[in-house]
């Protein structure tokens, strides 16, 4: 079994290259800078953009199984070009957003694409990333040892991107879950307790300071990158698709209000990891 791992420099792509090694499979990882890349040895790397799925043909040769980033700008394409090649079974990354019926313009495309597909296809739907708070968090914490946020005790459930791709390779190599879409959430926990957890991992105290929407919109601008092309979705300042909405919102928000969120237990028979132990698994990233 050969299985292609598109985005496999991400966060969560490397985690499931990782994960179908150790279970013995052939991994053909896809990435657009491959010296770049620093993907686990054992890995077959390749160039490719799934913006340009003409130039996919030698990725796709000889591949029985792909992981999809979701990138909806040729998604048909490339979905096509999987079919093609002999591709049997796909198993996307999608977002819980799309579970809640808040996104239809980014990972909804990907997801009716490869289920348009003669293939058999899973959907994997995490929420929050924890990882993001390495580009949200991390400049305020390494310099200052603090997190700067206006809802400090709001409730999210952000999940470990190990979580994540445990569920993906699962479904990968596992039979029974075509037609599956796997909403994967980690243990609810507020914004005040991930700066406390982050504090305990460090071993060094980090002060959270309760900021204006604005304030911290402006703070995560300055920042760059993820931290300021997210800023005003993750603020409340505007939704999926772009429309203005009321940051005041988010303060309040309480995503366990919606009952017991499902987590990667579900599919797995494991516990989720928790946003303590997230922390301690990125200690080096807040130094």
């Amino acid at each position: 079994m050969k299985i292609l791992v598109t985005g496999a420099s991400g966060s969560v792509g490397r985690v499931v290259v990782e994960g179908l090694l150790a279970a013995g499979v052939q991994v053909r990882a896809l990435t657009r800078d491959p010296d770049r890349a620093d993907l686990p040895a054992g890995a077959q790397v390749v160039a490719g953009d799934l913006t340009q799925p003409g130039g996919l043909n030698a990725a796709l040769a000889g591949v029985d199984r792909m992981y999809l980033f979701p990138v909806p700008t040729a998604v048909r394409e490339v979905v096509a070009a999987a079919e093609r090649a002999g591709v049997r079974r796909i198993v996307t990354l999608s977002s819980g957003a799309v579970t809640a019926g808040y996104d239809t313009v980014h990972h909804l495309p990907v997801e009716r694409a490869v289920e348009a597909a003669g293939v058999e296809w899973t959907h994997v739907r995490p929420g929050e990333f924890a990882m993001n708070k390495v580009a949200l968090w991390g400049p305020g914490v390494r310099a200052e040892r603090v997190v700067r946020d206006p809802s400090p005790e709001a409730v999210w459930c952000p999940v470990h991107e190990r979580d994540i791709a445990d569920v993906a390779v699962t479904a990968l190599l596992e039979d029974g879950h075509h037609g599956a879409a796997h909403t994967v959430n980690g243990p609810p926990i507020s914004l005040r307790d991930q700066a406390r957890a982050l504090a305990e991992a460090l071993g060094q105290e980090v002060r959270f300071e309760q900021v204006t929407p604005e304030d911290a919109r402006r703070r995560y601008r300055a920042q760059g990158g993820f931290a300021a092309l997210a800023a005003d979705f993750l603020l409340g300042f505007v939704d999926h698709a772009g429309n203005p909405t009321d940051p005041g919102a988010r303060a309040d928000f309480d995503l366990t209000a919606f009952g017991p969120q499902p987590t990667v237990r579900d599919v797995t028979g494991v516990a989720p990891r928790t946003f303590g132990q997230w922390a301690r698994d990125h200690v080096a990233d807040f130094r």
